[in-house]
């Protein structure tokens, strides 16, 4: 069976910074000031994009930023394992932006959106990798019913 999962406290303060830096890039990017202001043809779909992906954007980073507090608060004391597998879990990805949009939006804009799907997709890896602990395998089981069979046929 492999060794479970651990999470460092430098890897979860480092990842904390990495994260309140690109919401902080995110927040100062998508302060709409005068990137969409032409009254082109496609400027009113790629207002709408910017929208859709600033939302999503600062939702993941947000979510991410959630689920490494709970770490840090569980890794200081201040929330039991019990309470961080039940309240700690990190929510389901956003949807994966679209490339037709992603395409309308300004090339700094757009290395931000995969930069901050790449980070989530890293923290959901380490969650999940945490969480794994916490399954039984299918050995185990196997195990004890096995054991149960044998206490109980005697």
């Amino acid at each position: 069976m492999t060794k479970p999962a651990t999470i460092s406290p430098s890897i979860i303060e480092t990842l904390y910074e990495d994260a309140l830096l690109l919401a902080d890039e995110a927040r100062a990017t998508f302060d709409f000031d005068d990137g969409f202001t032409s009254s082109a043809a496609g400027a009113s779909a790629a207002r709408v994009a910017l929208s859709c992906e600033a939302l999503r954007t600062t939702t993941r980073m947000m979510h991410a930023i959630a689920w490494l507090l709970n770490q840090r608060a569980f890794l200081a004391g201040d929330m039991s394992e019990f309470q961080l597998r039940h309240h700690g879990r990190l929510p389901p990805a956003q949807p994966a932006p679209d490339p037709l949009e992603l395409a309308m939006l300004p090339p700094y804009i757009a290395d931000l959106v995969d930069r901050s799907v790449s980070f989530y997709a890293r923290i959901e890896r380490l969650d999940r990798a945490w969480r794994t602990r916490f399954e039984l395998q299918p050995a185990a089981v196997h195990r004890l019913r096995q054991r149960l069979g044998y206490a109980f046929a005697s």
